[in-house]
């Protein structure tokens, strides 16, 4: 963070400086640390700049010029997600900084990071990476400026771009440039992207001296223009997102070219064993004098694996993790489980195990070795593939180790299950029951019609009450009083008001009325965002109801809160919109009731 601190390693200069949007804290929930961590594993001497004041030079500047590259992530989110709300309103708290205090990163922070350090230092090579340039690497939909904007690669002076999980093209480039090659020459890192000027990419398509194999995507000014194109693009580049069988894509910007190599592979078990066994302190840096609320939900917590093959139309997980998914032994999480224990603060609860989803763990497909996760279809979706080894064995295994440790009173695992996958293991599921759940199960069915959850890729209504059937007994016969909160999403391409009527009435029918809801908000590089912008399915090219304006935005949230007094107006709207004007009066199944009156409703606790 500063130079005493190089001076106590005896440290006179650097080999990379990592400048991240996020407070730095050593755990390996927060991306910058990670590579931070393996860097230095690797021999290398790093330092971390974080939330550096953007206005001039003199944060930038503050540990002096590494002597290899910079390296600039935004933080752990988009800093455009972390700055505002789905409803494009300042965010009243940062979880990533000190005391949530907001403002202490920069909207596009990638780009204003990138220009300030090439204002700083001309001649360091920079390299960006994390979720924000991951996502953002080819040209994209952008909600808050409502338009196509460029890469990142074409708006930021950087010299490398590392997608997905970057342990091994960070390490990589920085011994190949500690190796004294030049960053200009380091060009076939798979998980990177690079540019190339206009003039070298026309001479390239036409000689016979490029022999790799690629895809050329519809250009930033087709994409940008024609929704159909972009669909296109968004299609053409969703297929190639796989380490196994994906080939580079090209795509055309005004001033360069951005040219992204395959996929870098999956981390083997041994390799991110390593990963989260590196000596995080996994406390937030001395110098603060607030604590980083992020760390607070993470910092008892156990990741198990990455990836995740649900492939959920709204999330880029896929996109920045894989589809196929790589698990760490169940010896270095109880590993890890072991040094939990030795905490300062720790009271005997883990609070979570998982990754992306919390049931994933060691699942596999047969074919993910040699050919890939599939193309043409999707593991989970309509139904989960017989190819996928579903198996919650070593699931169970490994939480049943995790309780064995006595100083561990609980393992907690009350998120990210999904509850098509436990429904094909009755004995997880009685064994999540019995110990994992302290009272309540998060699990986000996001929505209950048809039409809308298959435009989502989750699991229908249907199979959401089959889970709940079964927890419901399950728990009865163990005498347990626990109960599922459910997520609700607004808003999602597909979704019209008579969707959105339509889980009104099934959330007062059912009691599962929920403080747990959003609104959808278009992030980059998701399939649900490339049909906000366009309107079409890009996988059929089929047209989608999209709902666009702020009003019928607001009204599709209100439904989903139709008890609050505050959303009486609109969804009374809503209501006549949808033509169901008969949900308005005070007999026991309207949702709102006529001025001044009250309407029936019963709350299940």
């Amino acid at each position: 963070m500063d130079r005493k601190e190089c001076k106590r390693r005896g440290w006179d200069e650097l080999d990379i400086i990592i400048i991240s949007g996020d407070a730095y804290v050593d755990h390996p929930g927060f991306g910058a640390t990670i590579i931070g961590r393996v860097l230095e594993d690797a021999g290398f001497k790093v330092g971390i700049i974080a939330q550096p004041e953007w206005d001039n030079t003199d944060d930038f500047m503050k540990l002096g010029r590494p002597r290899l590259f910079f390296a600039v992530a935004a933080g752990n989110t988009d800093s455009m997600v972390s700055n505002y709300t789905p409803a494009l309103k300042p965010r009243p708290k940062d979880l990533y900084s000190p005391g949530g205090k907001t403002g202490m990163r920069p909207n596009r922070a990638t780009v204003v990071y990138s220009n300030r350090l090439k204002q700083a230092y001309p001649d360091v090579p920079i390299v960006i990476g994390g979720i924000e340039a991951s996502l953002r690497r080819f040209a994209e939909y952008d909600y808050w400026s409502d338009k196509v904007r460029q890469s990142v690669l074409a708006d930021a002076p950087a010299d490398l771009l590392v997608y997905g999980m970057g342990e091994l093209q960070t390490t990589e480039i920085a011994r190949r440039l500690d190796a004294g090659e030049d960053i200009s020459s380091i060009r076939d890192i798979k998980g990177t992207a690079w540019k190339l000027e206009v003039k070298k990419w026309k001479e390239m398509k036409t000689s016979e001296d490029t022999t790799f194999p690629y895809v050329e995507l519809p250009s930033y000014t087709e994409v940008s223009s024609d929704k159909q194109l972009y669909a296109k693009a968004f299609k053409l580049m969703y297929e190639q997102q796989d380490p196994v069988r994906g080939i580079a894509l090209i795509q055309p910007h005004p001033k360069t070219t951005i040219i992204q190599n395959p996929p870098m592979r999956q981390l083997s078990q041994e390799e991110l064993d390593h990963v989260y066994e590196l000596p995080y302190t996994r406390e937030e840096h001395p110098s603060y004098k607030e604590k980083v609320p992020a760390l607070e939900t993470v910092k008892f917590s156990i990741t198990t694996h990455r990836g995740c093959f649900g492939s959920c139309s709204f999330c880029a997980i896929t996109q920045h993790q894989g589809r196929t998914v790589s698990s760490r032994s169940i010896e270095s999480i109880v590993r890890e489980a072991h040094l939990l224990t030795k905490l300062k603060g720790f009271k005997g609860n883990i609070i979570g195990v998982g990754g992306p989803s919390a049931n994933m763990y060691a699942m596999k497909c047969k074919k993910w070795e040699k050919s890939g996760a599939c193309k043409d279809k999707l593991c989970l979706y309509p139904e989960p593939c017989p190819s996928m080894d579903t198996s919650h064995k070593e699931n169970i295994e490994m939480l049943r180790l995790l309780r064995e440790i006595p100083e561990v009173k609980n393992v907690f695992v009350s998120y990210g299950v999904r509850y098509d996958l436990a429904l094909l293991d009755p004995e997880y599921i009685e064994e999540l029951c019995e110990h994992h759940i302290s009272g309540q199960l998060k699990i986000a069915p996001e929505h209950y019609s048809k039409e809308v959850t298959d435009c989502m890729k989750k699991p229908g209504k249907e199979v959401f009450e089959e889970f709940a059937d079964i927890f419901e007994k399950t728990n009865k016969k163990l005498n347990k009083d626990q109960y599922l909160v459910t997520f609700l999403m607004s808003g999602h391409p597909a979704c019209t008001m008579e969707d959105m009527v339509e889980l009104a009435e099934y959330i007062k029918e059912t009691n599962r009325y929920t403080e747990q809801v959003q609104d959808f908000t278009p992030t980059p590089m998701t399939a649900a965002t490339c049909m906000f912008h366009t309107g079409l399915d890009p996988f059929t090219g089929k047209k989608v109801y999209v709902a666009t304006s702020r009003r019928e935005k607001n009204i599709q949230r209100a439904m989903m809160h139709y008890r609050d007094p505050r959303n009486q107006s609109l969804v009374y709207e809503g209501l006549k919109q949808a033509g169901r004007e008969d949900l308005i009066g005070n007999t026991w199944n309207c949702l709102i009731s006529r001025k001044g009156k009250k309407t029936s409703s019963f709350i299940k606790r």
